[in-house]
């Protein structure tokens, strides 16, 4: 990390990036699990 600047567009552009994809990607895997559940067989278990 040797040479950046604290304001670089391309380094705050590229960890903003990453930063989504891994937010969507956290998301997306338990809510694609919890739309495979039936709603009365997750109420039962309850």
């Amino acid at each position: 990390m040797f040479g950046l600047k604290p304001h670089d567009p391309a380094t705050v552009l590229a960890s903003m990036a990453l930063l989504l994809v891994i937010g969507v990607f956290a998301g997306y895997l338990p809510a694609r699990r919890a739309a495979r559940i039936d709603p009365l067989v997750a109420l039962r278990s309850e």
